[in-house]
């Protein structure tokens, strides 16, 4: 299997969700064996940093990445959007501090990422592979991996709220799979925490428009739900970005129960860590090339755009 980049350059822009202020953000093709790059560029220059676990600075209210020196927040859902779609290489340019939270899902990124296409490289894509069985658990609340050829997660939440309660979704995600069943579900949170948030001058972005708001009893988006377990599907997905931040993709089958940006950060932790017990860097092999056949004379077919992708403010 080869290593893909984008084929093109792409924009967008966004409002933040800690600041509440409009984030420009460019996404750039980039060479072999880059991984995730991100650019963050500011008044003094731009300065550069790829997701490690211990890059994780902070898990609260999203997952944002430091070094000491600068740092981005809210990485999670573009980087589920760039796993999810199985592109290895892409350099993430952003003026500002965090990423733009669009609708508060991945859809938005995964239409971005569509505009732009995909471009197969000639190096065959490196992966973490789990090699023996690992439990990491911590207060009732544990991440689970076995061996497995590609990227299968079980994943379950347990709320106490009538229109929660507990929800469980088991996805082996692919391209495919995460455009249609992932991407569009949104970030939840209840109005409680955000009337909070808000008096305490946090999360100054976040409104009806890039969340799920519920109140004791229901959902107070006019739209409704997306999905009838979209709280799942989120968490589902944010465990797929949250594993992003290794480096390489990751292939094994993931039991989850209740998780989330902390506990996922510290399982990886864990994981390098414990390296040479647990994980073992591998290339893929590439494909063998048939001989070529005679071109069949037809149109050309536009590739259509994924159902219900919402299109980002393109700059």
């Amino acid at each position: 299997m080869h290593q893909t980049t984008i084929r093109n350059t792409v924009r967008c822009t966004g409002i933040g969700l800690h600041s509440g202020k409009q984030v420009e953000m460019v996404l750039r093709p980039a060479p072999e064996d880059t991984g995730i790059l991100f650019a963050l560029r500011s008044g003094s220059g731009t300065s550069f940093l790829s997701p490690k676990p211990r890059l994780v600075v902070d898990t609260g209210l999203a997952t944002s990445l430091g070094n000491g020196h600068d740092h981005i927040a809210t990485v999670e859902h573009l980087l589920a959007a760039v796993r999810g779609l199985g592109i290895d290489n892409i350099r993430i340019e952003v003026q500002g501090r965090e990423l733009p939270i669009m609708d508060g899902s991945a859809a938005s990124f995964v239409y971005l990422l569509n505009q732009a296409g995909l471009r197969r490289q000639t190096k065959a894509r490196k992966v973490l592979a789990i090699t023996k069985p690992i439990v990491f658990s911590r207060d009732g609340k544990f991440v689970k991996a076995t061996p497995h050829d590609g990227f299968e997660v079980n994943y379950t939440i347990q709320f106490a709220h009538p229109l929660i309660g507990r929800q469980n979704l088991n996805l082996e995600v692919t391209p495919d799979i995460f455009a249609t069943d992932l991407a569009k579900a949104r970030t939840f949170g209840f109005l409680r925490e955000v009337e909070y948030l808000h008096a305490n001058g946090l999360a100054l972005g976040g409104n009806l428009d890039n969340a799920v708001v519920l109140d004791e009893f229901g959902v107070l988006n006019t739209d409704g739900l997306r999905y009838p377990d979209e709280f799942v599907r989120h968490k589902l997905l944010d465990f797929v970005g949250d594993m992003a931040v290794m480096g390489l993709p990751l292939q094994g089958r993931f039991e989850v129960f209740a998780s989330g940006h902390a506990l996922n950060n510290s399982f990886l932790r864990y994981l390098e860590d414990n390296a040479a017990e647990y994980l073992e860097e591998r290339t893929l092999e590439l494909p063998t090339i048939a001989p070529a056949a005679a071109p069949a004379k037809v149109a050309p077919k536009q590739q259509p755009v994924p159902a219900g992708l919402r299109q980002p403010v393109m700059a």
